[in-house]
């Protein structure tokens, strides 16, 4: 899979080590000497990419670069890389959204392994998301009463109770359910809920205050 491949790492002869081994693999390669160089030249978040980030490295640690690039909302995954086998640091790294730890020195076919493994997590990732801004595109083009009986549907309301809350026949109802169905391309209620848990609709409070 081709991708770009940040390497920050402050030994220089590990650098250009693995900018060889990576580029023999087919991959695109971006070495920093320091956090702070990536965070100088910020990734490119459209192509796919990763970032193999040592540990301890001077100046802002990697870590402390993994907390940064969360707060600019990065979402490109991290594989780190450490001379220490450190149980707290690996917790906490994997605790913040990291791919994986790797201990030096690291072999040829884990290194490869573990930046496949990312890029994989992120297409993943990525897919999930725009299959989740289609879905709420789609809900945002209903019509004020298809939403409205979009919310009370996937809280379990039936037509006679959807009915009752905003004064509309059962059968006036059921035909707003159906073009609801139509547009969100589902054939079940229950396909209906999923796609609305998913979208975050049903954990938005401010649903239950413009249905209740």
């Amino acid at each position: 899979m081709p991708g770009l491949v940040h390497v920050v790492d402050d030994d220089a002869s590990f650098r250009t080590a693995i900018e060889r081994l990576l580029k023999r693999e087919g991959y695109n390669v971006a070495v920093y000497p320091s956090a702070q160089d990536l965070l100088d030249r910020p990734p490119n978040e459209s192509e796919p990419g990763c970032i193999l980030l040592d540990v301890r490295i001077p100046g802002l640690s990697g870590p402390e670069l993994q907390d940064r690039l969360s707060e600019l909302g990065s979402t490109l995954p991290i594989v780190f890389l450490t001379g220490y086998a450190d149980v707290q640091t690996t917790v906490r790294a994997i605790k913040a959204g990291a791919e994986d730890v790797l201990v030096k020195p690291v072999s040829s076919e884990e290194l490869l392994a573990a930046v496949e493994r990312a890029f994989a997590h992120q297409l993943a990732a990525r897919s999930q998301r725009h299959r989740l801004d289609a879905v709420r595109a789609t809900i945002a083009m209903l019509t004020p009463r298809e939403r409205q009986v979009f919310e009370l549907v996937i809280r379990g309301k039936t037509n006679k109770q959807v009915g009752n809350v905003l004064g509309a026949t059962e059968r006036t109802i059921k035909a707003h359910r159906h073009r609801v169905m139509e547009k969100m391309q589902v054939r079940s209620l229950a396909e209906l809920v999923s796609l609305a848990e998913r979208a975050g609709i049903l954990g938005d409070p401010s649903v239950s205050r413009r249905t209740g």
